[in-house]
């Protein structure tokens, strides 16, 4: 057992140090990395999909990168923006690494773009560990998967310096209690700030791309205590 452990912290050992390297590197250029985290059906996709049509009507250089196991469905949906998006199909892998988006953005990525926003593999157990090289991590979670989202998975929550609430237009309809999901949040990542969204009504339109363009201008974001411990 002690073996595997130690297996597993190596390759996490060593995916951070290729994580900070392209972070840098992509720092140097100008370039920020938006890593999108969730449960599969959470509305990442049409959210993103409003971002990157917002970023591109107020002329902001971005691109999307959208991790699935199988098809291209969400690259085409995503690529209605005009801005330009790639499909990664990672062959039953349920998670980005460093390596592999440093591989994908290689001749690939403009020299211009100013963000990167990354839509990982649609669960919150295995892309929650690995550190591809984002400035900004976000985790969203939809108010039909239950209040105890959070503690049912802390690392995802604990790790991100923003969490977003989506399809708050049926919030009601479906019973969801805002206090009670704020509350769980707060349990595992105090101070991080919750957004309230909704594809479908346009409320909170905007937020992820204000967010992402403020830590691609140096603003300070959220610093999570789970991340301070693993320092």
């Amino acid at each position: 057992m002690c073996r595997v452990v130690d297996l597993q912290q190596a390759v996490l050992a060593k995916n951070d140090a290729t994580a900070e390297v392209l972070r840098r590197e992509l720092a140097a250029r100008g370039t920020t990395v938006v890593n999108v985290l969730s449960s599969p059906g959470s509305g990442k996709t049409a959210l993103l999909e409003a971002e990157l049509l917002l970023a591109r009507e107020r002329g902001v250089t971005a691109a999307a990168l959208t991790a699935d196991l199988a098809t291209e469905n969400d690259a085409v949906r995503l690529a209605r923006s005009g801005l330009p998006v790639k499909q990664v199909l990672t062959d039953g892998l349920c998670h980005l690494e460093a390596d592999m988006l440093a591989g994908h953005l290689h001749g690939w990525l403009a020299e211009d773009t100013r963000l990167v926003f990354v839509e990982n593999v649609g669960n919150l157990v295995c892309p929650a560990s690995y550190d591809i090289g984002e400035a900004l991590r976000v985790v969203l979670a939809s108010v039909t998967e239950g209040e105890d989202k959070p503690l049912k998975y802390p690392t995802a929550f604990g790790l991100a310096h923003l969490v977003i609430i989506t399809k708050t237009d049926i919030a009601e309809a479906v019973g969801f209690d805002e206090a009670a999901f704020r509350a769980n949040v707060e349990q595992v990542n105090p101070g991080v700030d919750v957004v309230l969204t909704s594809a479908r009504t346009g409320a909170g339109a905007g937020a992820l791309l204000d967010r992402a363009l403020a830590a691609a201008e140096g603003t300070a974001i959220h610093m999570p205590v789970m991340a301070q411990a693993r320092a």
